[in-house]
């Protein structure tokens, strides 16, 4: 199964830039992969993430697109792949006037 998926790289444990883009969601969810690169679950134990990059063991927050556009803890950039403007923009964020934006500032919930 694919779907569109926010991806927020951890680089600094809390916060990282986004992207937002077609993710295949393969073992019920255990495994994740997005264009080139594999995930594997931290099965609860990650700081802020849930995810790890399987080759590079960095960690990230992966997670399905919230409606309100909320999906970072903390303020951060995001990008929308080209192939995810559509899906993003009109289905899941009901905004299709936006439908071309492919960069954006993410408010964080805190």
């Amino acid at each position: 199964m694919k779907r569109v998926m926010w991806i927020e790289y951890k680089e600094l444990d809390i916060v990282g830039p986004a992207r937002i883009g077609w993710v295949e969601v393969k073992e019920k969810g255990k495994k994740l992969v997005y264009r080139d690169r594999s995930f594997r679950s931290l099965k609860g134990r990650g700081f802020k993430s849930n995810y790890y990059d399987i080759e590079t063991k960095e960690e990230y927050w992966i997670s399905g697109c919230r409606k309100d556009g909320r999906n970072a803890l903390y303020s951060t950039e995001a990008e929308v792949d080209e192939d995810a403007l559509e899906e993003y923009w009109v289905r899941i964020r009901n905004q299709p006037e936006k439908k071309r934006v492919k960069r954006f500032r993410v408010p964080g919930k805190h």
